[in-house]
């Protein structure tokens, strides 16, 4: 049996090779660690982190929409630049103003998060822990072949995060009206033409990987 293996030149490029592997040796699990560094104190960035339900409007190229469903639990739909969208339920499971926040995640992905948030002088090192696994069918049956891609997706996806978070700051230090329509609005999610491109890509490589996979 044989596994695709694809690698990022870190240029937007992809590079195929085979390798062999057992079943046992694939897996839908994921495990992140994703480090941002913002001027600001630690206070700032919590109260930002701590609001789920704001996530859509400072972060909107990858929150589509957060649903209050009471009890501390949000219902968050998302999206990346690979064409297909996640839906799942987060409920923080450990909160220490302002150092960390933890919660855990169930529905097209269950898993757990830890926001860990230290002051380093004037600026703020955050760190985002996320351990999870692939529920949705898509993802879960083609890990085996696109695990690099959607790893892909997830960075892009916490870059955006970085960016947007540096663009709230800023609103949030906004002294008067023209200062605060002087910034810029963050990106929102890709366009159908950036998806339609990413989806062509994907489904090239899952369709080789398929191929190669059934010999």
């Amino acid at each position: 049996m044989r596994r695709i293996r694809i690698q990022s030149d870190g240029r937007g490029y992809y590079h195929a090779s085979w390798r062999k592997v057992t079943r046992r040796q694939v897996t839908n699990s994921y495990y992140f660690i994703t480090r941002w560094r913002v001027k600001a104190s630690t206070e700032e960035v919590f109260a930002i982190i701590s609001e789920p339900l704001e996530y859509p409007r400072w972060w909107p190229a990858v929150y589509l929409e957060a649903q209050d469903l009471g009890n501390g639990r949000v219902r968050f739909h998302t999206r990346g630049w690979l064409p297909y969208t996640l839906w799942f339920e987060s409920v923080v499971i450990e909160s220490v103003r302002p150092h960390r926040l933890a919660v855990r995640a169930t529905g097209d992905f269950e898993g757990r998060g830890i926001w860990s948030i230290v002051q380093n002088g004037e600026y703020c090192d955050i760190t985002f822990d996320w351990k999870l696994t692939a529920k949705k069918p898509l993802v879960a049956a083609l890990s085996f072949a696109l695990k690099p891609m959607f790893e892909a997706n997830h960075r892009w996806a916490m870059a955006r995060g970085e960016e947007s978070l540096l663009l709230e700051l800023a609103r949030s230090r906004a002294r008067t009206p023209s200062e605060l329509s002087g910034l810029p609005t963050p990106d929102p999610a890709p366009g159908p033409k950036e998806m339609a491109l990413a989806g062509l890509a994907a489904a090239a490589i899952g369709l080789g990987a398929l191929v190669a996979w059934r010999k």
